[in-house]
């Protein structure tokens, strides 16, 4: 028996309800990027669909009367004192014939190349065999700036312009020299060093007795603060006045 015939059933007598077939899937062409490349490449920016962007006009340009007509170049100038072109010859005249001259053209001809200089050939060379010629003057193969007078010799603008820089850096140096001189250290005297004690002493003296001067009782800030200050000046004092009796030869910075 047949496969594919299909065997009887009472199954087959029931009506069946009617459905659309499912759509096929879309058609998509593979050729689809070519062809876009290819549209593309036919098109210019001014035919198929306008310029890609236009300026808007703006209000102040608007169209004014006999704008668009068109206008005739400007006007030359005419200057009568202008000389004018020799005119055309009439066709009646003949240019003059027969004018013969004594001079004897073969023998001067002569006379000139025997008398003249040979043409020297102008020196070339040949870099390929299959005779591509040259200047030879300006390839630098001849030894062409080495035989000039002045060669290795250093030109007269570098000179001056060595000797600006050399005087430049010698007024740099005196400068910096000028003022170290200045910033240098000044030993001082011992006349000064006992003038510097003496008031250092004196200051010393005020400042205790400003400080004894104290109430005995600190009971408000402004006699901390003002007792802390008087404490801080006194030790200062005592420690510049020790310094100065400690050594007897001292050094300040120059400050003139």
């Amino acid at each position: 028996m047949d496969t594919t015939c299909f065997s009887e059933s009472i199954y087959n007598l029931i009506p069946i309800d009617w459905k659309e077939p499912p759509q096929p899937p879309r058609y998509i062409s593979i050729f689809k990027t070519s062809v876009k490349e290819d549209m593309q490449k036919h098109k210019t920016a001014m035919k198929t669909m306008g310029p890609p962007k236009v300026e808007v006009p703006s209000p102040k340009d608007f169209l004014k009367k006999h704008s668009k007509e068109k206008t005739l170049p400007p006007q030359k100038k005419f200057d009568r004192n202008e000389p004018k072109k020799p005119p055309v010859p009439l066709r009646t005249e003949h240019p003059v014939m027969g004018i013969q001259s004594e001079k004897n053209f073969i023998n001067t001809n002569a006379a000139d190349v025997i008398m003249g200089v040979a043409k020297k050939p102008k020196p070339i060379y040949v870099d390929k065999r299959t005779g591509d010629k040259h200047d030879l003057e300006t390839s630098g193969l001849v030894p062409k700036y080495i035989n000039k007078k002045d060669y290795g010799i250093t030109p007269e603008y570098i000179c001056k312009r060595n000797e600006e820089v050399r005087k430049a850096q010698e007024e740099y140096d005196n400068y910096i020299q000028e003022n170290l001189r200045k910033a240098a250290m000044k030993r001082l005297s011992d006349e000064e060093r006992e003038a510097v004690l003496q008031g250092l002493k004196k200051n010393w003296e005020e400042v205790h007795k400003e400080f004894q001067s104290l109430s005995v009782f600190i009971d408000s800030i402004p006699k901390k603060i003002r007792k802390q200050k008087l404490e801080e000046e006194m030790k200062q004092l005592e420690h510049d006045i020790g310094v100065i009796e400690k050594h007897k030869i001292i050094y300040i910075a120059n400050k003139k």
